[in-house]
């Protein structure tokens, strides 16, 4: 039986609609070779504060011209880490799971990881063995318009609200703050607050169940 293969863009700590698409797919193939976009989910993500949901976005160089994802750098002259350790800190102190997953996240975070796709790679491999997704990870090679395998590059557009797409339907879950749920955060939110039920959440949460 031919195993099935999904082309995505990658995403830092990307959303919970990104792991509702990919799960149950044997091979996940990043796209490395395509122009790096700004304001998107390459690099920043949503959780949820106290009073309201915050993006933690990472400051990269030479995001403005047309330069590939894989050769897009992190400007450390900011101190975005302490930024953002700080903020899931305060977003997630007080989840059931905070004190079991957060220590894989800092570890990363310290590394100081020069490239964007590289610090998101190792982010995403952390959230796939925390959710015990267990599809093969590849990278591509060249940019190919017309790939021979399913394609979800683009579909995922952090300026859209998911419900302008068909994959993602919000599974409610109990979050720390708000009366409302929030949904489609970025899955460190799910993972604080549900741990290993997460990817249970996630294939309840697909569009076509």
């Amino acid at each position: 039986m031919e195993k099935k293969a999904l082309l995505v863009d990658l995403f830092y700590l990307p959303p919970i609609e990104f792991f509702v698409a990919i799960e149950g797919y044997d091979k996940i193939i990043l796209e490395k070779e395509g122009n790096y976009q700004k304001q998107t989910y390459r690099n920043r993500a949503q959780v949820h504060l106290s009073n309201k949901v915050e993006t933690l976005s990472i400051p990269v160089v030479g995001g403005n011209k047309k330069v590939k994802y894989g050769k897009v750098k992190i400007d450390y002259r900011q101190k975005w880490q302490n930024v953002h350790l700080r903020g899931i800190k305060s977003a997630y102190g007080k989840a059931p799971y905070f004190e079991y997953y957060y220590p894989y996240f800092e570890d990363i975070f310290n590394e100081q990881i020069d490239s964007l796709f590289e610090l998101n790679q190792k982010l995403l491999t952390l959230c796939l063995k925390l959710l015990q997704i267990k599809a093969k990870v590849e990278v591509s090679v060249k940019y190919e318009e017309s790939p021979e395998m399913e394609d979800l590059r683009g579909k995922i557009v952090a300026k859209q609200s998911y419900e302008a797409r068909d994959i993602y339907s919000p599974e409610p879950y109990s979050q720390l703050f708000g009366l409302d749920f929030a949904p489609n955060l970025s899955v460190i939110d799910l993972l604080f607050c549900e741990g290993p039920g997460s990817l249970e959440l996630i294939r309840r949460s697909k569009k076509n169940n």
